[in-house]
């Protein structure tokens, strides 16, 4: 962090000043970028939350990648709990629980009646 200083020196300073650190297990982390239609996408990244003097803040580093964004009609309408309903409840398989989520958009109801009416 600063060149020439002790690892710990460091950290206690950062103490005295009122700096905490906390590491934060993430598996993606997406920026959505405003007016052009784009997301930055950081896969595996190292994310760090920063609190000093009041405010958070957090740092990302990994490697990065940009792709269209995603329309709302393009992301999941469905969680996986849903899915876990629609099998317990209609007794089918989770591909045949997300092919009928995905055909009445994600209403739990619908696609189990969807299924029980197709036996």
């Amino acid at each position: 962090m600063f060149p020439g200083m002790d690892k710990r020196a460091v950290e206690a300073a950062m103490r005295k000043m009122g700096v905490q650190q906390l590491n934060v297990d993430a598996e993606e982390v997406i920026i959505r970028l405003k007016g052009n239609g784009k997301e930055i996408v950081i896969a595996n990244p190292s994310v760090t939350k920063v609190s000093m003097m009041g405010q958070e803040t957090f740092q990302v580093a990994g490697e990065f990648s940009e792709r269209p964004q995603q329309s709302q009609q393009q992301q999941q309408l469905f969680s996986d709990e849903d899915v876990k309903t629609v099998v317990a409840q209609a007794d089918v398989s989770d591909a045949e629980a997300k092919a009928a989520l995905a055909k009445v958009n994600g209403d739990l109801a619908a696609a189990i009646l969807f299924l029980n009416d197709k036996r």
